[in-house]
């Protein structure tokens, strides 16, 4: 996994508190506490994770967790959703989404980049 220069900074700046833990296979985990929902969900905010691939940045990321307890407001899970455990390693269960970006620019995009889809598309679904 390569990051560009300043990429982290970027991220911190929208995100403050984000946190990117390596892990032993080359892929990389990334938290980002307290991101703000809308009306629509049962909480008004939530913690989110998301996995860095190898090959990053010329593979992107793909699918994210929120809290494990986050539901629609109707009590329900959001489509395309279910528990798992975060990163697929130790027991901390959380709510996945499959829920995919469309288009990815190895070349210009960076973290802050999918950390502002995953908000985009929490907005989207309440």
């Amino acid at each position: 996994m390569t990051l560009r220069m300043g990429e982290l900074e970027v991220l911190h700046t929208s995100h403050p508190g984000a946190l990117l833990v390596e892990q032993v296979d080359g892929t990389a985990l990334v938290h980002l506490p307290k991101v703000d929902l809308p009306q629509g969900w049962s909480s008004t905010s939530t913690d989110v994770w998301f996995m860095v691939p190898v090959g990053y940045p010329g593979a992107m990321p793909d699918c994210f967790w929120a809290a494990g307890n986050l539901r629609l407001a109707n009590g329900e899970l959001p489509a395309n959703s279910a528990i798992q455990v975060i990163g697929g390693r130790g027991s901390d269960l959380g709510l996945w989404f499959s829920w995919h970006l469309q288009e990815w620019r190895p070349a210009a995009d960076q973290l802050v980049t999918y950390a502002h889809f995953i908000e985009s598309r929490l907005h989207r679904a309440a």
